[in-house]
């Protein structure tokens, strides 16, 4: 059995403002620019850019026999996911949907919330974008 780690995070300046997402997948690490964002909306975005590219770098193939378990800081966003809480938000039911659709392509998915002291990689990720914007 595999299994494979990510870490996601997702932040704004203003919120809504300029908006970036971090997330290390494996032993690669991605952060940019998402425009325009609410803080959730770009956590959420973290996590679809997350799957997406797990299934790339995995290969469809592997993916379907992977276990894979996204780490975040967000707890809204974990208790979401994981069904805990309603997501009252329309704007973030798109992501939702996405989400649940592209877990359908990894033998399982689990969201796990971590402390923000143990998400300073993807965290550095989101900043290291939103320096840029100056």
């Amino acid at each position: 059995m595999k299994k494979f780690i990510i870490y996601t995070d997702g932040g704004s300046r203003g919120n809504p403002g300029p908006a970036a997402i971090g997330v290390v997948v494996g032993r690669k690490e991605y952060g940019e620019q998402i425009g325009r964002a609410t803080n959730n909306i770009a956590e959420y975005s973290a996590v679809v850019f997350a799957l997406k590219k797990a299934k790339q770098l995995l290969t469809k193939t592997v993916a379907r026999q992977t276990d894979v378990e996204v780490r975040s800081d967000s707890e809204l966003l974990v208790k979401q996911l994981n069904g805990e809480y309603k997501i009252k938000n329309k704007e973030l039911q798109p992501f939702f949907i996405d989400i649940w659709n592209l877990k359908q392509d990894f033998k399982s998915v689990t969201f796990t919330h971590i402390t923000r002291d143990k998400n300073k990689e993807a965290d550095r990720l989101v900043n290291r974008a939103l320096d840029t914007l100056i």
